[in-house]
């Protein structure tokens, strides 16, 4: 699916992406949270990090959400306003903080790992219709949203279902299923965000994050039966790779080979690439392609936010051959042009 918002005028961009970000404190060595004696600040949020990653990449993308009127804000507005993001359209909140929240160096995508959040009554948790400059979230080709979002408080909650419902001239509506149990208060999340999920035109999901949610198995497909309503559907398949249905028919990337730093930000990497290659119409291939590149940046960093390949780089390596993109090995610092990807050593 291409976009279909409006594509210029008066404070129109590339993406919007809409919800909160959080001041992160990473630790300075291995180990419990208990045992870490200190920590690196830092920033993260699903959305934001895919306006970072998209303004870096050379897009115009806007981040709308709410901060605390305190240090931490300043800092949140400041960092993703210095990646080149429209930061204009974040709101101020007076009477509650920023969230915060500080985790240990394991793999988030395995819970080998602590998360010690403090985000409950955060000034994000209080964006609701009301508190939303429509014409701003409305002026872009691309309104990205997450499941993340909708968890913060029923406010947010109705927010979301709001955006996603069907309307005239809408622009086109991406959704990244983003299930985090943690933060559901109430049972119901998951079947929450499968309805959100079926209201939008491009969804991201994982398949084990489909399974666990929603109790899916049999592969792609299976989660394609589940949802059949988006125009594309992204699901990715771990380290095995990634599978698009759209409307000409499906495809399926292998993921890359990658010496991993730190696993964090890499599912809002590969979505920005996706995305920023959706924005140019590339073919579903390359859309994937481009979208396992910009999770190999964030993946050889420690951490959410990596500097993307240059553009003439990436779609370099998108063009490759199936075995030429079998052979690359990616390690720190591949996205330095003069340092480039490595092919793998194989013997027949």
């Amino acid at each position: 699916m291409t976009p279909t918002g409006p594509r210029d005028g008066p404070g129109v961009v590339d993406v919007v992406a809409l919800g909160e970000s959080m001041v992160t404190f990473l630790p300075s060595r291995p180990g419990r949270l208990a045992d870490v004696p200190s920590f690196t600040r830092a920033i993260g949020g699903a959305e934001s990090n895919v306006a970072c990653a998209l303004a870096a990449a050379g897009h115009s993308a806007r981040w709308i959400s709410r901060v605390g009127a305190d240090g931490f804000g300043d800092h949140l507005v400041e960092t993703i306003g210095a990646y080149g993001v429209d930061v204009a359209c974040v709101r101020r909140d007076p009477g509650r903080p920023t969230g915060v929240y500080f985790r240990t160096a394991g793999d988030r995508a395995t819970d080998a790992h602590e998360v010690a959040y403090y985000r409950a009554g955060s000034a994000a948790s209080a964006m609701a219709v009301d508190t939303l400059d429509r014409a701003a979230a409305d002026a872009c080709r691309v309104l990205h949203l997450s499941g993340i979002t909708a968890a913060l408080s029923p406010r947010c909650l109705g927010l979301l279902r709001h955006l996603l419902a069907p309307r005239p001239g809408r622009p086109l509506l991406s959704f990244d299923v983003n299930h985090r149990p943690g933060l559901w208060r109430a049972p119901g999340g998951a079947r929450v965000l499968l309805d959100l999920a079926r209201g939008a035109d491009l969804v991201f999901v994982g398949e084990d994050e489909a399974e666990h949610a929603w109790a899916v198995r049999g592969g792609p497909r299976a989660v394609r039966d589940l949802l059949p309503e988006p125009a594309t559907l992204v699901v990715k398949q771990g380290g095995a790779g990634a599978t698009v249905f759209h409307s000409g028919g499906t495809a399926f990337v292998p993921a890359l080979h990658v010496d991993v730093v730190a696993p964090v930000g890499a599912g809002d990497a590969f979505a920005a690439g996706f995305l920023s290659a959706t924005l140019r119409a590339l073919p579903a291939r390359d859309r994937l392609r481009h979208g396992h590149l910009m999770a190999a940046a964030a993946l050889t960093v420690p951490g959410d936010l990596a500097p993307p390949p240059a553009r003439d780089h990436a779609d370099r390596l998108a063009a490759l051959d199936d075995r030429a993109w079998g052979r690359l090995r990616l390690g720190p610092g591949w996205t330095d042009t003069a340092q480039g990807p490595q092919e793998e050593e194989r013997t027949p």
